[in-house]
């Protein structure tokens, strides 16, 4: 074993757990309102689209959000952007506690989506500076599980809150509890600690000879297949992880219960995959193969779930070896990223490209419900079997225009 390989492993586990419990807090967050849609629809006298317009604002700001989150990271380090976000968060659940009407929605989605916009590039940018290299692709495949983690149980303990409480009270409590924790990463700075890059005249209208500009570094080839890959991805995973239910009674026999299950089914089997796929990615240079075979498996799999008859368990083994491979490719996918990211750049580059993802999970409601409406839900398992082949090719295309500048580097 290599020096650097065995460098400080108990450091790297407290960073990966600290990271890693922000990431599930973020994910726990996002879906706190959903499960009490019901009973705040009667509580505020609203109805569900009016919900869904305050869940849509919610993923816009946190969408634009993210690359100015990445910015501000970049200028003055994670650990104090990481727990400003979380505490957003608890504060953007507290009022949704206290909403008086519908309008207080829209001010708890904007909050919410500032707190939620700062995570990913402050998570990437403290485990791509601090994680021992030789263990890095593990650490993004526990950051990818925790996120997870957080969504699985957001919902149980929303409705076991609002059994013993209401959904008022059990907002305000989770909000406090998130303002807590928000409080106790702040103490753990040093951990988290990265060292700011310093601005330069590269961040002004004329950088120095040599030296890219914001726009250069983010408009990139590399960086924007990157975007392209987040958003295609998404559409995937959103149209999976959301419409499952819906869809699967459509095109095969089986009830929305099951249809339910084999969600949470497709979830656990994603994480199990990146758990995987982190051991991979941190064992080859190759990334773009793992994600080009594994979204193949996919997309073929998806495919057959929307046009071929198949047994209660066979289609359950479909969903659930769908989802293992979709999840074996998260951490190479980290990696590629990381590849395409100049030095100093961590958080803006994680940012703009992890956008995509909210970009992605704004259009894919849109297309599937429309294949639902029209009683074509086929249609949206060849939409999402495409989505997952595009990706393919960002993959390759991205890996191919990071060797490309490298080489121009290389010969300057």
């Amino acid at each position: 074993m290599t020096q650097q390989a065995s460098a400080l492993p108990q450091r790297d586990v407290r960073i990966i757990g600290l990271v890693g419990a922000a990431h599930f807090a973020s994910h726990f967050f996002q879906l706190v309102l959903p499960p009490l849609f019901p009973f705040i629809r009667d509580g505020l006298g609203v109805s569900y689209t009016q919900l869904g317009v305050a869940m849509a604002v919610f993923y816009a700001v946190s969408g634009i959000g993210q690359v100015a989150a990445g910015f501000l990271v970049d200028r003055y380090g994670p650990q104090r952007i990481l727990p400003a976000g979380i505490a957003l968060f608890g504060l953007a659940t507290i009022l949704a506690g206290l909403a008086p009407a519908y309008w207080m929605l829209i001010v708890v989605a904007i909050v919410a989506g500032l707190g939620n916009c700062v995570f990913h590039p402050a998570d990437f940018s403290v485990m791509t500076a601090r994680v021992t290299p030789s263990r890095l692709a593990r650490a993004y495949s526990i950051h990818t599980v925790s996120g997870t983690l957080g969504w699985a149980a957001a919902p149980v303990t929303l409705l076991l809150l609002n059994d013993l409480l209401d959904w008022r009270m059990a907002l305000i409590v989770t909000g406090a509890a998130g303002i807590v924790f928000a409080l106790y990463v702040a103490t753990q700075h040093l951990f988290l600690r990265v060292a700011p890059h310093e601005p330069h005249a590269a961040d002004s209208a004329r950088p120095p000879q040599g030296s890219p500009s914001t726009a250069q570094l983010l408009f990139a080839a590399p960086v924007v297949l990157c975007f392209v890959y987040f958003t295609l991805l998404s559409i995937a995973q959103t149209g999976m992880q959301s419409f499952l239910p819906s869809l699967m009674p459509h095109v095969q026999a089986i009830t929305f219960a099951f249809a339910t299950t084999a969600t949470t089914v497709y979830l656990v089997a994603s994480a199990t995959g990146s758990l995987i796929g982190g051991f991979l990615a941190d064992r080859t240079s190759n990334h773009e193969r793992i994600v080009g075979g594994g979204l193949v498996g996919a997309g073929v799999l998806t495919l057959a779930l929307g046009y071929i008859p198949l047994a209660l368990a066979t289609a359950f083994a479909t969903v659930a070896v769908a989802g293992f491979l979709t999840g074996i490719t998260i951490p190479s996918r980290d990696m590629l990223v990381r590849s395409a990211t100049p030095a100093g750049s961590t958080g803006k580059i994680f940012g703009f490209v992890y956008s995509g993802l909210d970009l992605g999970a704004m259009l894919a409601p849109v297309a599937i419900g429309l294949f639902l409406d029209g009683g074509q839900a086929h249609l949206a398992f060849a939409f999402m079997a495409a989505a997952l082949i595009g990706t393919i090719t960002a993959a390759f295309l991205v890996k191919w225009g990071t060797r490309r500048a490298a080489v121009r580097v290389t010969n300057i």
